[in-house]
């Protein structure tokens, strides 16, 4: 069933609307989204379009290094503002998508943190964006309940902190346009969630916290800032009641981290080290480069000097900053029915667990509640206090642009190629149905790991890549695997079949996988 709602001037609504948007949907949220687009859409572009001119000149060329313009703001002693009490001690974050579920599940899982994806672990489709805005309101007043295949879900005592995820700059929120503008889904996510849940988090002593992802650029994180104070001035509540932890997930990101701290110190709580989304930003950043070419996926692991290196950095800015480092994502999961499979994926999560704790970071991320407990146990033996950032680990640090751009060591082999594609597909085919998390071959997919997928893919054949055994990467050895992995998987998965190879082989490399598929979205 549908529903009407009184939309403000210049506001419109292309899609059907359910029966919850009256409750999300109102007149004072819209009236404030629309406000924010007028407001801030336009420098949005702006920072989109310096995107562009950016990869024109890494397209010819040029690299990254540590600006030298910014060098006294990395040079300098400052620190963001004090921590609140409730983000002290974040040592197990669990991270996922917005349906009613898996934010009850999720917020008693036991971690410490549970981020709301609204971006990469949820298909933004309609209905999703609608009622995970209602599920996130009443879970921030402890009414969310579930009835569902005869099990009842409520929240206990003592639910996980909450983050919440708005979609990244490039993504449009196509149903609602202001002055005929396609609005932002980062402002229409972070509008609304902060409409209705600034106040009420006030109240209850706590403060509005969110996660930024792929951020570009300490200009991208200045927008965000004077995003959140002209919230917070119009909403009425003091300055730093918005807290953000920005996701340091792509490879210009990693030059400016000392930069985007210093812009959102007043509203920051720290930075992650979004390890899946880097490796696919240094693969797109670097489409032209032979000499940057990433090996599979899977030999891609945090103890690769590019990938270790941009974790220590993190650690160490964020440290001198008093601010925390939250360490990236394991995607393994509990594995059903096969116990040395399943043993080996709870080995593989400790020892990625205890190299963070040990570097010095001040938490971590699951993507399952299973995997919660492993991940508490190792930071409560191997990180005592609530946090490191007084620890001292990584102060003698020297971290360079080439040990960040230095590529992995490595193959490319055939099954690194199949499963590329296979999973790129199935998760293409999920996310078309309006799943943006989606287990595959015992791992939780996500759009990130999907963008990896693909854009090796381009990668490896744009530059001819040899396999390790002997032969070249060409198009029709492409299409010949692409139609024998299709063929596994069957008729219903051709549409995202074509839709993803097209994505995969296409020149120049699409920016985002999500964009032309957000297109095909209701």
């Amino acid at each position: 069933m549908t529903t009407t709602i009184s939309l403000p001037p210049g506001l419109t609504i292309t899609a059907p609307l359910p029966e919850t948007a009256a409750e999300v949907l109102t007149p004072g949220a819209l009236s404030f989204v629309a406000e924010l687009h007028r407001r801030f859409d336009a420098r949005r572009r702006a920072l989109l379009s310096a995107r562009e001119n950016r990869q024109t000149q890494l397209d010819a060329g040029e690299l990254p290094d540590f600006l030298p313009e910014t060098a006294p703001i990395r040079s300098g002693d400052w620190k963001i503002s004090p921590l609140p009490a409730d983000l002290q001690d974040r040592r197990v974050e669990i991270t996922g998508p917005v349906d009613r579920k898996m934010v009850i599940n999720a917020l008693n899982s036991g971690a410490r943190v549970f981020m709301a994806d609204f971006e990469d672990a949820s298909s933004p489709v309609w209905n999703n964006m609608v009622d995970g805005q209602l599920n996130l309101r009443d879970a921030v007043r402890g009414t969310i309940s579930l009835e569902q295949g005869g099990k009842s879900y409520r929240l206990n005592e003592h639910p996980a902190v909450l983050f919440v995820r708005p979609r990244g700059l490039h993504l449009p929120e196509k149903h609602v346009t202001v002055d005929s503008e396609a609005m932002s889904g980062a402002l229409f996510d972070f509008g609304l969630y902060a409409f209705h849940n600034l106040h009420e988090r006030l109240s209850q002593g706590t403060g509005t916290y969110f996660y930024l992802p792929k951020l570009e650029s300490h200009l991208e994180a200045r927008w965000w800032n004077e995003v959140f104070s002209f919230t917070e001035d119009t909403l009425g509540v003091p300055r730093g009641t918005v807290r953000a932890t920005v996701l340091i997930e792509t490879i210009l990101a990693a030059f400016e981290m000392d930069e985007i701290l210093y812009e959102l110190r007043e509203h920051s709580a720290g930075l992650n080290s979004g390890r899946w989304d880097y490796i696919f930003s240094y693969i797109k950043k670097f489409r032209q480069r032979s000499d940057k070419i990433v090996p599979d996926r899977a030999q891609v692991t945090m103890a690769v000097p590019m990938m270790a290196n941009y974790s220590k950095l993190a650690i160490q800015t964020c440290h001198r900053r008093g601010a925390p480092a939250i360490g990236g994502m394991s995607a393994f999961i509990p594995v059903k029915n096969d116990p040395a499979a399943n043993d080996r994926a709870f080995e593989q999560v400790r020892a990625d667990k205890e190299r963070e704790a040990t570097n010095g970071h001040d938490g971590t991320w699951v993507a399952h509640p299973g995997m919660v407990g492993l991940a508490t146990e190792v930071f409560d033996r191997l990180m005592p206090a609530p946090n490191q950032i007084n620890s001292g680990k990584q102060d003698g640090l020297q971290v360079t642009a080439d040990d960040l751009l230095t590529p992995p060591q490595g193959t490319v082999t055939e099954g690194g190629v199949r499963t590329n594609i296979s999973v790129g597909i199935q998760y293409l085919a999920a996310w078309l149905q309006g799943r943006g998390a989606v287990p595959i071959h015992n791992l939780m997919e996500d759009a990130a790991t999907a963008e990896i997928s693909r854009a090796q893919l381009w990668q490896w054949l744009h530059h001819s890549v040899q396999l390790d055994d002997g032969r070249t990467l060409t198009p029709s050895l492409l299409d010949a695997l692409f139609a024998e992995e299709l063929g596994q998987l069957g008729a219903d998965f051709s549409a995202a079949g074509q839709l993803f190879k097209d994505v995969a082989t296409r020149s120049p490399l699409a920016d985002f996988l999500t964009l032309p598929a957000y297109r095909q979205l209701a």
